[in-house]
């Protein structure tokens, strides 16, 4: 699938025989997820059936982190089994290092880490630029075996081995064990990244002449933009706190934040005196905020209730609950083979039986090489080979008809639109709307006019001798495509700055940062305003302010939005 070596994760799998079923030991769940209900199958005899499951490949642009993957994994127990290859790809390393991470929390194993505590980690991980000392203590822990398992390929492809990292070059895993071991840093204070200044500094950048009303331009922001279009769940208080400190989950008291959130760090060059200067610091999202991905929307109605035109839950209180309910849903794919069906039936199955080996993980993340946009088509492994193409709004420049052969006929292509992104007009997002429309158009892509209409997503398939229903060879005839890959959530994420711009004065480098030549790649095209995540980006291009709307740049991916494919 990608180059000669690369994939040690499908290496590893080889001789393993079957494929744990995606349903399997899901808690709470009481719906029938699967109807094959045939004899069972001697496991010696099944020694192809590996080669037998449908693969389902899907390139993603800019998803930023990890969340629309998991949100797809715990929703593919509702469809027809198949194989998953995700294969990201990224214009930063730390964003690649978002997705390592938030991976590896989500499949740790219960026995050492419980549901909630799970849960709660990856929020404040994920949303929080401020720490609990624990939560911490864990992304230092995590951060310094990562940093030890990226360099030996044999040992990755041992213990992680849905992680595939064959396809970037020797200097990007180099600069990732870099990433790594940055977030393994020990407790030096607040100096190494002082998180709590570089976030007042770039909301003083932001507001301007305003920060002193920053207050009222938050409620007016939250009331007359994001609630309009569609996130009235997102209370004033939890937006307000949010922009002022950048915690948005306060999950214990306010004290006991107060460690700085190393993953949210990034690299990017400014102009310093005139001179080009490598810093690291946050160049996140400050406007949007991440209520939105996992906040305005739940699969329990109750949730969205309202009393008297309010509603009854907080955006934080139902991400809580969403994530709680994701994480659950996603420890079905790290149970035991023998452990499919129903929890008790096999608890009580034959006594004496050995215990079951486990089975390995049926999906595999791909990530690939930098800036590699443009030259994926040059290769015959990706030519027509993907069923599904993902392209976050901040990446939709590269949208091409060198992109679009990549393909299968027949294949879709989800963009992300910009309807969150508070700092644009409404004649601004149906200009970028229009825009994408012609992107797409041009890289091969028809619109799909089935399904719901959704003002944060546009969908499209491969338009040719196929039709909208035609279903790639991979997946089995007469089934449609998986709605969580194929229907996303109304949501999306918020972009990310991408001007050169001067330090300000009192606010030098926080560290300097050798920054390699693709990670520097510019987020912004005329045609396209950007996106990416709340992990920063790197940018090695002065955009001219006349190219850019007003504030545009302030905004980053952070977690954006509950978004799965």
């Amino acid at each position: 699938m990608i180059e000669k070596g690369g994939d040690y994760g499908q290496q590893l799998r080889r001789g393993l025989r079957t494929l744990p079923h995606p349903g399997a030991g899901r808690e709470g769940v009481s719906r029938v997820i699967w109807k094959d209900k045939g004899p069972p199958v001697d496991p010696d005899s099944q020694a192809d059936t590996e080669h037998e499951t449908p693969e389902l490949n899907v390139l993603l642009l800019g998803s930023v982190d990890g969340r629309h993957l998991l949100r797809t994994l715990a929703r593919a127990a509702l469809w027809p089994r198949r194989r998953f290859h995700f294969y990201v790809l990224e214009n930063n390393l730390e964003a690649v290092a978002r997705h390592v991470l938030i991976f590896s929390l989500a499949l740790e194993d219960p026995e050492k880490m419980g549901l909630q505590e799970r849960s709660e980690t990856f929020l404040e991980v994920w949303g929080n630029a401020l720490l609990r000392p624990p939560v911490a203590a864990f992304v230092r822990s995590q951060a310094s075996r990562l940093a030890h398992l990226v360099p030996e390929p044999d040992r990755l492809a041992e213990q992680l081995p849905w992680l595939s990292l064959g396809a970037l070059k020797f200097r990007e895993r180099d600069a990732l064990e870099a990433v790594f071991r940055f977030w393994a840093g020990g407790e030096q204070g607040p100096e190494p990244f002082p998180m709590s200044r570089l976030w007042d500094s770039r909301l003083r950048q932001y507001l301007g002449s305003r920060y002193d009303a920053r207050r009222g331009v938050s409620d007016w922001d939250l009331h007359m933009k994001l609630h309009d279009r569609g996130a009235r769940v997102i209370h004033t208080r939890e937006f307000r706190r949010w922009r002022d400190t950048g915690v948005a989950f306060e999950l214990r008291d306010s004290s006991a934040y107060h460690v700085p959130n190393r993953t949210l760090a990034s690299g990017r060059l400014l102009s310093h005196r005139g001179d080009r200067v490598a810093a690291r610091g946050y160049w996140g999202d400050i406007a949007t905020g991440p209520f939105v991905a996992f906040g305005i929307e739940a699969d329990d109605e109750t949730l969205l209730r309202t009393s008297n035109g309010q509603p009854v839950k907080t955006a934080g209180e139902i991400t809580e609950h969403n994530v709680a309910e994701l994480f659950r849903e996603m420890a079905a794919w790290g149970r035991p083979r023998t452990s499919q069906g129903d929890p008790e039936q096999v608890q009580g199955g034959t006594e004496g039986s050995p215990e079951p080996a486990p089975a390995p993980e049926p999906f595999t993340v791909h990530f690939l090489s930098l800036g590699s946009a443009h030259t994926l088509h040059h290769k015959s492994c990706y030519k027509g080979q993907f069923q599904l193409l993902y392209v976050a709004c901040g990446m939709v420049h590269l949208l091409s008809p060198e992109l679009g052969a990549c393909v299968a006929p027949g294949g879709r292509l989800i963009v992300e639109l910009a309807q969150f992104l508070v700092d644009l007009r409404q004649e601004q997002l149906q200009a970028f709307s229009s825009r994408v429309g012609e992107l797409a158009q041009a890289a091969g892509f028809a619109p799909h006019l089935g399904g719901k209409p959704s003002d944060t997503f546009a969908r499209f398939y491969k338009a040719g001798d196929s039709a909208p229903s035609h279903e790639d060879q991979a997946v089995e005839s007469g089934t449609p495509l998986p709605e969580v890959l194929a229907q996303p959530l109304e949501a999306t994420d918020p972009p990310s700055e991408d001007r050169t711009q001067p330090l300000e004065p009192g606010t030098p480098p926080s560290e300097p940062l050798k920054l390699t030549s693709e990670s520097q790649a510019s987020l912004l095209e005329a045609s396209a305003p950007p996106t990416g995540s709340q992990a920063a980006k790197s940018d090695n291009q002065t955009v001219p302010p006349e190219t850019k709307s007003p504030h545009l740049g302030h905004l980053n991916p952070g977690p954006g939005m509950r978004t799965h494919l």
